[in-house]
């Protein structure tokens, strides 16, 4: 019977590389409503705070950052970046709202009640998305890695490597930190990484290829980008570059 048991230990020893690359399962999502969103908008972040969405737009010479009425999409005020910079991600802490920008390695703090520009700091590389853990600000430069920031000085405290299935994984886009994980927007995708901020693996997806598809035949419409979460109500936001509508979502537990 000693063949049988060696037989038994090959089998299990070949299928255990099979489980540990086992895909990351996809989380279920509901839609509850749709809002409209301007056009024009070429969405780089997104955030919801005290009942207020807050949006940052790119493009050199377009680039933006703004409060958003959410039931009928009307920018209610907003500040232009210098024309020469391409805004990216933006994040709330404390009282200020903390921006990037994209290749030129300059970000700002603005004064989040009056949008009035309060500092100017500088990082290596490019800037794409940002988000916050409640200690750090969290920023994706398009790489496999995630930064987690000092958010009194800015100052780079540690990195994450994201990878999926054993893989790098490229385009991290723009971050919303959700019930204890990171989502990123996965650039060129209708994919939302679910990311473990401790060890950087990715647990899952969400899939939102179907509004996607509304999004593009609605009108003209870019990549998916920008997640802005609820807490309190537990509602996610999501949108896309010069996407015609707005998404409320409701996620499964």
């Amino acid at each position: 019977m000693r063949w049988l048991e060696r037989i038994a230990a090959a089998a299990l020893l070949a299928l255990a590389p099979i489980a540990c690359a086992a895909e990351p399962p996809f989380l279920q999502w509901s839609e509850v409503r749709t809002y409209p969103h301007d056009e024009q908008a070429f969405t780089q972040g997104l955030f919801w705070l005290d009942g207020r969405l807050y949006e940052s737009t790119g493009l050199e010479g377009r680039s933006t950052i703004r409060e958003v009425a959410l039931a009928d999409g009307r920018v209610v005020r907003s500040v232009a970046l210098p024309s020469d910079l391409f805004g990216e991600g933006i994040v709330n802490w404390g009282s200020e709202i903390v921006s990037i920008t994209w290749r030129s390695g300059i970000g700002f703090r603005w004064d989040r009640a009056s949008f009035a520009r309060r500092a100017e700091w500088r990082y290596p590389g490019e800037g794409w998305g940002l988000t916050q853990d409640g200690t750090h600000i969290i920023m994706s430069d398009g790489t496999p890695e995630l930064r987690f920031l000092d958010p009194r000085t800015l100052a780079e405290v540690r990195r994450i490597r994201v990878t999926s299935e054993g893989q790098p994984l490229f385009d991290l886009n723009e971050l919303e930190y959700v019930r204890g994980e990171i989502l990123a927007n996965v650039w060129r995708t209708n994919l939302i990484a679910r990311i473990d901020p401790a060890t950087g693996n990715v647990t899952g997806w969400i899939d939102l290829s179907p509004l996607a598809d509304r999004a593009r035949a609605a009108g003209r419409s870019d990549v998916l980008n920008g997640i802005a979460w609820d807490a309190r109500h537990e509602r996610l936001f999501v949108t896309g570059k010069n996407w015609p509508m707005l998404f409320e979502l409701k996620l499964e537990r």
